[in-house]
Order: C-alpha cells, then sequence, then structure tokens
C-alpha cells in the first residue's frame, strides 16, 4: 500500500480545501509532520483512515467530523489517492453532514457519501467503480486485508498504540498475524479434522448402538433372560443357538396343532346335526299354537271384510260429496261479501239489484272524466300562488344585500388604512430581529465557551495540583530505586557467594574451590526488592507522564475557549443572551403581527371587490322580482272564476274528484260481489243434485249414510293391510303344520344342542391355543433370522469404521495441540503464526540491535504457557549486558517505544515479503520521539533511513525540535482562530 495525494475540505480542525502531495513528500523515504499542539497533526492521518474505513481512530463520532470553522457552503470531503494491490485507486468520502436548504429557510441533512474510481490504462482517465458504501469497505478491507483497528496498529501506530502489540498476549498476537499473513485455512484444518473426528465418532456410535439394539431385539424375540455376548465372534454363535431352538419349538407347536384341527372337526360335524333337529321341533311346535290362535280370530275379521267393502263403495261418491260441501261454502262466503259492499254505498244505491248498479256505475265514471280536465288548470293556479311568495321572500332579501353592502362599502377606506399602519411596523420589526438573531448566536457561542472554560477551571487546578504530586512521587521512587541498585551491587558479591557449591566452577574466577566465601552483610537488598522498587519508579513514572498529558491537553482547551469567550465572565454573557433573547421575541412577535396584517389587506381588498358586485346584483334582482309578481296576479284572476264553477261544495277540483273516485270504486264492487252471489247460488243447486244421483247410485239411502260409511285414508288402508296380513299367516302356518320333515322330527324325542355347543367350543378353544402357539413359534424363527442377518451386516460395517475414526482421532489431536506426541501442545494454526512470529522477530532483533546500540535483540519463544494459553507465540528480549532474557513488560517507556517501533517495521517487512501479503509502503509513527535521548534517537534515526532501501515511505509525527533540523522533508499543520493551514517545508 503506497498513498499519493490527500485532499481534505472542511474536515476537522481544516476550514478550507487542504492538499497533501505524499509522492513528493515522501520523495527520500522519511518526511515529517509536525505542528503546534493541537493544530491537527493526528487530523491527518484521521482523514487517511476515514477515506479508508469510512470512520476515524479511537470512539470519535463520525458526525463530529466536519470543521466547527467552515464556510456553510463548502462539504465536507477526503479524496485520497493510493495503490492497493497493483491497482491506483481514489477513494472520495463524505460524511453525513447539515447544509441550509436550497429554497427556503433552515437546514437539511446530506447524506454521507462514498465514491471509488480506479485509473485505467487503457482508457488513460477514471473509470468509476462504486458508489455504495458497503461495496467499498469490502473491496478496500479486502485489499488491503486488516481491519481498522488492526491498521491502525501496524500502519499508523497513532499516540498510546506503540506498545500494544509488543505487549499483547498470545490471543491478540494470533488474531492481528492470521489476519495479515491469511492462515485462517491452516484454522479452517484444524476445525475440519475435529468436524471429521466428530463425524467417524457419531458413526461408530451409532453402528454399535444398532448392533447393541439387534442384540437385544435377538434376546427379547427368543425371550430368554441371558447377558448379552461383548464380542462379535461370541454374538454370531449366540444367535445361531438361539434360531435352532426356536425351530425345535416350532416342530413341536405344529404337531399339536394336527391333532386340535381333527379334535374341532368331528364335534362340530355333531353340534350340526343335534341344532339341525331341535330347530325342525321347535319349528312344528310354534306352527300348531300359531294355527289355534289365528282360528280363534275368525268372527273379528270377517266384521272387518264387510266394513271394508262398505268404505271402498262409499270413496266412489267421495269427489261429488266433496264438490258439494265446496259449493255450500262457497255461497256462504260471497254472500257475506255482497252485505259488506252494498254497506258502503250510499242509502239510495244500496236496494238496487245487478242492473240498477251498474247504470250508477256508468254515470259516476263520465262525471269523473269531466272533473279530471280541470285538474291542470288548478294545479298551475296553486303553482303560481309559490312563485308569488319565494318571489316576494326574494325580492325582500336581496333589498337587505343591497343596504348591507352600501352601509360595508362606508367603512372600507377607515379599515384599509388601519391594516396598511400595521403592515409597516411589522416589516421594521422583522429587519430588527433578524440584527438581535446575529447577535445572540454570537452571544451564545461566546457564553458556552465561557462556561465550559469556567468548568474546566477547576479540574485544570486539580490536574495541575496531581501531576506536580505524581512528578515528586515519581522522582522519590526512582530515588529508592537508584539506592536500592546501588545497596544491592554493594552486596553482589554475598549473593553470588549463596549460589556456590562445593566442586562446581565459580561464574566470577571460574575455579571449582571456595575458601572463603562472602558473607551476606545487615541491610541487604535482595533482588525482588530491587525489582519491587523498579516497578514502583516505572509505575509512578507513567502515572505522573500521563497526568502531564492531561495537564496540557485541559490548559490547550481552556485558552482556545477563552480566546472564544473574550473577557466577560459567563454570567455576564448570559445576562446579555438573556437580554437579546426577550429582545428577539419581542421582535419576532411584532415581525409575526406583519404576516397577519398582509392577510388581513388581502383578505379587505377581495371584500371590497365582493361587496361592490353584490350591490350591483342586488338592484337588478329587486326590479326583476317586481315585474314578475305584476304579470303573474294577473293570469291568476283568470283562473279562480273558471275553478270556482266546477268544484261545488268541495274546497277544491282534486277533492271533488277524489270523492266521486271513491264512490265509483265502492259501486264497482258492490256489483262484482252481487253477480258472484248469484253464480254461487246456481253452482250449489247443481252439486246437491249430482251428489245425490251418486250415492243413490253406490245403495245408499241419500248424502248422510254415504258421508257416514266413508273412512279416513290411513284408517282403510290399515284395515285392508291386517286383513292381508291374517289371510297369508294363516296360509304359512297351515303349510308348516303339512311338512313331512317337520311332522317326522316332532315324533322323535325333545334335542339338547347345548352338551354339543359346548363340546365344539371347548374343541375350537384348544384349536386357537395351539395355531396361536405355532404363529408364535414361525414368527419368532422369522424374527429371528432376520435379526441375525442386521447383525452380521453391522458387525461388518463397524470394522472399517472403527479404523477410520481411530485415524482421525489421532489426526485431529495432533492439529489442535491435545496429542501426547505434540510436546508443545500447539495447534497447527499457532504453529504456522509462531513460524511467521519468528520471522518477525528475526527482522525486528536486527533494528533493535541498532537502536539499542548492540544491547537488546527481539526473541521468539515457543515455550509451552500455563493453563490455556497458546504456546508459540510468545516474545522476550534479550539484554546484553546481563545475558539473559527480559519480559517486554520491564522495558523503559523509551526502550519500549524503539523496542515496539522495531517490531511493527519488522512486521512490515516479512509481510511485504509474504507471497500473498499486503505491501505496506507507507507507514507513520504519532509521537514517542520525545521519551528518546539524543544517542537512541540518532540510533533509531538511522534505521528508519535505512528504509529507503526497500522504497517504503515513513512518516514521523512529532513536535520534537530536533527532528526538524535531522529531516528534511516537512509538513507543518498551522493553527488559527478561522482553522488550520497545511504548508510544505523543504530543509530546513
Amino acid at each position: 500500500m503506497r498513498l499519493h495525494s490527500l485532499r481534505v475540505a472542511a474536515f476537522g480542525p481544516f476550514a478550507d480545501v487542504e492538499t497533501v502531495d505524499f509522492d513528493s513528500l515522501a520523495a527520500d523515504g522519511l518526511f515529517l509532520l509536525r505542528g503546534a499542539t493541537g493544530a491537527g497533526k493526528t487530523s491527518v492521518l484521521d482523514a487517511v483512515c476515514f477515506a479508508l474505513y469510512g470512520t476515524v481512530p479511537g470512539s470519535r463520532p463520525r458526525t463530529r467530523l466536519r470543521s466547527d470553522h467552515a464556510r456553510p457552503e463548502l462539504r465536507t470531503e477526503v479524496v485520497l489517492e493510493l495503490t492497493l494491490g497493483g491497482r491506483r485507486l481514489e477513494i472520495t468520502r463524505s460524511p453525513e453532514q447539515l447544509r441550509a436548504k436550497k429554497r427556503g429557510e433552515g437546514s437539511t441533512v446530506d447524506r454521507a457519501q462514498t465514491l471509488l474510481r480506479e485509473w485505467s490504462a487503457e482508457e488513460q482517465g477514471w473509470r468509476a467503480s462504486s458508489k455504495s458504501h458497503q461495496e467499498v469497505g469490502a473491496e478496500v478491507q479486502q485489499l488491503i486485508g486488516m481491519s481498522r483497528e488492526q491498521f491502525c496498529q501496524v500502519v499508523l501506530l497513532p499516540q498510546g498504540e506503540f506498545a500494544r502489540f509488543l505487549h499483547a498476549g498470545a490471543l491478540e498476537r494470533a488474531e492481528l498475524l492470521g489476519q495479515l499473513f491469511d492462515t485462517a485455512r491452516f484454522g479452517a484444518v484444524e476445525g475440519w479434522l475435529v468436524e471429521h473426528r466428530q463425524r467417524t465418532e457419531k458413526s461408530c456410535q451409532a453402528v454399535r448402538g444398532e448392533i447393541g439394539a439387534r442384540l437385544e431385539r435377538l434376546r427379547q424375540a427368543a425371550g430368554v433372560d441371558q447377558p448379552l455376548p461383548e464380542d462379535a465372534d461370541e454374538a454370531l454363535v449366540w444367535s445361531a443357538q438361539l434360531r435352532e431352538q426356536a425351530r425345535e419349538e416350532a416342530a413341536v407347536a405344529e404337531s399339536a396343532h394336527a391333532e386340535a384341527v381333527a379334535r374341532r372337526d368331528t364335534a362340530a360335524a355333531r353340534a350340526r346335526a343335534v341344532e339341525v333337529l331341535a330347530d325342525r321341533q321347535q319349528r312344528h311346535r310354534r306352527a300348531a299354537l300359531r294355527a289355534a290362535e289365528l282360528r280363534a280370530e275368525g268372527p273379528a275379521q270377517h266384521a272387518d271384510a264387510e266394513r271394508l267393502e262398505r268404505a271402498q263403495h262409499a270413496e266412489a261418491v267421495a269427489p261429488l260429496l266433496q264438490l258439494h260441501r265446496q259449493a255450500v261454502l262457497t255461497e256462504r262466503h260471497l254472500l257475506d261479501d255482497e252485505r259488506q259492499c252494498r254497506a258502503l254505498l250510499p242509502e239510495p244505491l244500496a236496494g238496487l239489484d245487478v242492473d240498477g248498479l251498474s247504470r250508477a256505475e256508468r254515470e259516476s265514471r263520465e262525471e269523473l272524466g269531466a272533473l279530471r280536465t280541470l285538474l291542470s288548470a288548478e294545479e298551475r293556479f296553486r303553482a303560481n300562488e309559490r312563485q308569488q311568495e319565494q318571489l316576494e321572500a326574494e325580492r325582500e332579501d336581496a333589498e337587505a344585500r343591497r343596504a348591507e353592502a352600501e352601509d360595508w362599502l362606508a367603512q372600507w377606506p377607515a379599515l384599509r388604512q388601519e391594516s396598511v399602519s400595521a403592515l409597516e411596523q411589522a416589516q421594521q420589526s422583522a429587519v430588527r430581529a433578524q440584527q438581535v438573531e446575529e447577535q445572540l448566536a454570537d452571544a451564545g457561542r461566546r457564553g458556552e465557551a465561557a462556561a465550559q472554560a469556567e468548568a474546566l477551571g477547576a479540574q485544570l487546578a486539580s490536574a495541575t495540583e496531581r501531576e506536580a504530586g505524581l512528578s515528586r512521587l515519581a522522582h522519590a521512587a526512582h530515588e529508592s530505586w537508584l539506592r536500592l541498585l546501588e545497596q544491592r551491587l554493594r552486596g553482589m558479591a554475598a549473593e553470588l557467594a549463596e549460589g556456590l557449591r562445593p566442586g562446581e566452577d565459580c561464574p566470577v574466577c571460574g575455579s571449582a574451590e571456595h575458601p572463603r566465601p562472602t558473607a551476606a552483610g545487615p541491610g541487604r537488598v535482595t533482588p525482588e526488592q530491587e525489582q519491587r522498587a523498579e516497578r514502583e519508579y516505572r509505575q509512578a513514572e507513567q502515572q505522573s507522564k500521563d497526568a502531564g498529558l492531561r495537564l496540557q491537553e485541559l490548559s490547550s482547551t481552556v485558552a482556545s475557549l477563552t480566546a472564544v469567550a473574550g473577557e466577560l465572565s459567563a454570567d455576564r454573557l448570559r445576562e446579555a443572551a438573556a437580554l437579546l433573547e426577550a429582545e428577539y421575541a419581542q421582535a419576532q412577535r411584532q415581525a409575526a403581527a406583519g404576516v397577519r396584517a398582509q392577510e388581513q389587506l388581502d383578505r379587505l381588498a377581495q371584500e371590497h371587490d365582493r361587496r361592490t358586485a353584490e350591490a350591483v346584483r342586488a338592484v337588478a334582482a329587486v326590479a326583476a322580482h317586481t315585474a314578475r309578481l305584476e304579470e303573474i296576479e294577473g293570469r291568476q284572476s283568470e283562473l279562480a272564476a273558471e275553478l270556482a264553477r266546477f268544484r261545488s261544495a268541495s274546497s277544491s277540483v282534486a277533492a271533488r274528484v277524489t270523492e266521486l273516485e271513491r264512490i265509483a270504486e265502492r259501486i264497482t264492487y258492490a256489483t262484482a260481489a252481487a253477480r258472484s252471489a248469484l253464480d254461487a247460488v246456481q253452482a250449489r243447486e247443481r252439486a246437491g243434485a249430482a251428489a245425490l244421483a251418486g250415492a243413490r247410485w253406490e245403495g245408499f239411502d241419500g248424502l248422510a249414510a254415504a258421508g257416514e260409511a266413508l273412512l279416513p285414508p290411513d284408517r282403510l288402508a290399515a284395515l285392508r293391510a291386517g286383513i292381508d296380513r291374517y289371510r297369508a299367516e294363516l296360509a304359512q302356518v297351515d303349510a308348516q303344520l303339512a311338512d313331512e320333515e317337520l311332522i317326522a322330527a316332532d315324533r322323535l324325542p325333545r334335542a339338547d344342542p347345548a352338551a354339543d355347543r359346548a363340546a365344539l367350543d371347548a374343541a375350537e378353544a384348544a384349536l386357537r391355543r395351539a395355531f396361536a402357539s405355532v404363529s408364535a413359534t414361525r414368527e419368532r424363527c422369522g424374527e429371528l433370522d432376520r435379526l441375525s442377518r442386521g447383525l452380521v451386516v453391522e458387525l461388518r460395517r463397524l470394522a472399517p469404521l472403527a479404523a477410520e475414526h481411530a485415524t482421525a482421532a489421532g489426526l485431529a489431536a495432533l492439529a489442535s495441540g491435545t496429542s501426547r506426541s505434540n510436546e508443545l501442545k500447539m495447534s497447527l494454526e499457532t504453529y504456522v503464526l509462531a513460524a511467521r512470529l519468528e520471522q518477525v522477530a528475526a527482522a525486528a532483533g536486527a533494528r533493535l540491535a541498532v537502536m539499542s546500540q548492540g544491547r537488546y535483540t527481539l526473541a521468539h519463544s515457543d515455550a509451552r504457557t500455563r493453563g490455556s494459553g497458546r504456546s508459540g507465540l510468545g516474545l522476550s528480549v534479550l539484554d546484553a549486558w546481563t545475558g539473559r532474557h527480559r519480559d517486554t513488560s520491564t522495558l523503559s517507556g523509551g526502550e519500549s517505544f524503539f523496542a515496539s517501533l522495531a517490531l511493527a517495521l519488522g512486521l512490515a517487512d516479512v509481510v511485504t515479503d509474504e507471497a500473498g501479503g499486503m505491501p505496506l509502503d507507507t507507514l507513520f509513527i504519532d509521537e514517542g520521539f520525545g521519551s528518546l535521548d539524543e544517542d537512541t534517537l540518532e540510533d533509531v534515526l538511522d534505521v528508519l533511513d535505512r528504509l529507503r532501501e526497500r522504497d517504503r515511505a515513513v512518516g514521523i509525527v512529532s513536535h520534537v525540535a530536533d527532528l526538524r533540523s535531522r529531516i528534511p522533508a516537512q509538513l507543518e499543520v498551522r493553527k488559527g482562530r478561522s482553522g488550520s493551514t497545511l504548508h510544505r517545508r523543504g530543509p530546513v
């Protein structure tokens, strides 16, 4: 990965557009990014990280990336041009931000935007690749091969993060190395081996479970209570014994079944013969008893036959009798209707006959025809009356509207002048409100800054006091450690003497004789006491440095807030803001009244036009209605004279028509009822004569006798069915008494089938038991054969599966580090990572030796760790002065810095040399050089200077003054009240 150029706009502290040409800046391989504290040096690295990953290092929110000093029209944007994986790319990102609306007032939210372009050598230009946040992020991260956190740790090396990888645990190192060197495939191999072992184990367990289940089913099928065999050969012999025993039991059961069948057949034949004889004897007895009962019912059956014959003759006359009864009922009903209709007629018409009623109906219809011709004239008369009333009301309404419109038009000039004055006053208030709003915004910013400065004042004082106290404690701890170290060195002879053993060489002089070993004196300092004092000093020193950084940060923040707030206090600024807010609210209310005044003026103009038109329309309506009323009054006088001649004593012609229609309708009903009653009398006389003739023809004296002989249909059917049933049953009983077989059976002794039936039931029960025994033995033999065949199949399946599982389990244990043959207990992926870490340690150790003037080198350790920790990912520092390996946590601040720097550079070298790794051609180192002395700083810069041989660029972010004269290529960040700016500087 190599950076070419960076352009930022309204980003972080940069208010305007700033550009960085990394190609020219890093031409010598080493450049310096410097500036005052808080100027924005780290923001340049934030912009690079934001372009690549869409977010910045640390926990700062993306929504606060926009510069507070930027112009409203300038959009926040970062454009980074770089080479990744041999592809030249341009990434443009803009965070979500507020902007002024293009139409109207207020602001709106601009969505975050991302654009990825790639340089095309064929087209000699940029070609758009994607605009999706997700697609761009996935493609960039795939090309880099690192997450944001890993990129910041390996490439950016920000403040406070130098020693993270140096002091990291095995899991953190494994995660980072796995991402950089793509060792996930080895972890996948481990996982596959474990899954394969689990699959083979499940297969073996399944087959073993099936074998056990089949053995258990064999024991159940055989019905034995024996322990199951454990060996495969024993299982096969045991199953063969069970099958042979079952076949012997089946042969015995089949012999018993044949004997039971013969006994059942003999008993069944005898039982059937006895049952036939008993049935014939019983049927002959029942027939004799029933014949006697039927002959006793003979007289009653004869009477029923005669009653049936008379009812059948009456059935022939029944239709005529029904017609006669219907004619009588119809005559009675129609006579009642005639009486009711005549009762509704006027007295002179009620006594007329049919012909008289017809004449009266004809005369009333003729009079109705003459009156109906006058109904339309009467309707026009009433319509004219209603129109006169409506016209009178409309004329009065028009008069009222004309008067109202003229009154309002007289008041209009005064109303308009009042609205115009209110509008002019509101416009002046709107101008004042805009002025006060600007003053109020400035007062709010200053008041907020003053309040924050005062709030941080107490923290600043506390931080100052804490920093001084921690500095004193660190100095005291340092003095105590040096004192203990000096005492230990003075007693070093006694310490060495304690380790001497008779016959062993002295580590100082080499002699095997120790005539006078030095004894430990009073107040001796042990190595543990000296190391504990050193740790306390290192811890106090680190706390003092942290407190100093916190104090510096608070001081810078308070200074910037004070510059914004000015000379007034927060209370004075709040009072001024409160006065401005009250004035602004008053101006806003007055300005809002202008809107209402303008609306009122517009309404008055519209109302003036409407009232003028209304007055004109009302005058025209009054004249038109007056002329129409005079015309209608002339026509009404003519119609009134004509209608008075025809309506007689009625209130109107329509009332007279309604009265005549009612009388004519009643006459019509009465005429029809009289004709129907006359016809009914004649029909009743004809029906009576026909019914009497039919009754006499069937042998009845009159209509009453024929009616008494009639029977209901259900009674008639029941009587006929009873007679037929009696005759049929009598014939059947006589036929049974004449049957020769029944007569012969009756002469024999009485049969008893119960004893023979009991013998047959006993024989059938014995046969069922024998058949059940045969079925059970046959089924047992079949089941044992089937289970034995399955047992053989499962035993054959188990052998290869067990061998495969043993192989899979051994490989999985070896790859996961749990096998006894894996002495270091190191997994496959950890083994590969350990090899890569060994390369990193070797590359870093060479640089660390130069930086430390030959004292320190990094060493890789594959020693087993305690507990569940990973082996093979350990790092230690070899101290050439003592010849011992030291833990990385025992290094001082400056030593930790150049050790972690050497490790980062070595990691970059190995990643670059790795065939599948991403070349890291650009590195940034953010702070840490202030902890180095002059000689060590010179050695570190020599190591960084050698990176030019690998065509790598290293950017140092620092404000250390000595670096300005040592590094010619510089990018300076200058801060100001209106934002920070970037300036390229050449050699000093």
